[in-house]
């Protein structure tokens, strides 16, 4: 059974490529997608990168993102909550 370990406090998700975060450097990233419609997420390499990748998350939906810790994010809403976790078996 998978088990999650909370290392930081839930936070919103930046917007815009701009403001892109890594989450507290995480490499595993829990998304909480509370807007009440289907949100982008965004990931790249650094803030600016031309190497965005994007997937769509549903609504009152969770994803463990898995990243490299230099890798930033940001949300299509900010609604959208982000935090550093572990997983565990």
């Amino acid at each position: 059974m998978q088990r999650t370990k909370i290392i930081s406090t839930e936070v919103a998700m930046p917007t815009a490529a701009g403001s892109a975060s890594s989450i507290s450097n995480s490499t595993c990233v829990r998304l909480y997608n509370g807007s009440g419609a289907a949100a982008t997420i965004s990931l790249t390499t650094s803030v600016g990168a031309g190497d965005t990748v994007t997937f769509t998350m549903p609504d009152a939906s969770v994803e463990f993102l898995q990243k490299l810790s230099t890798d930033v994010i940001w949300s299509s809403s900010a609604s959208v909550k982000a935090a550093k976790v572990g997983l565990t078996q």
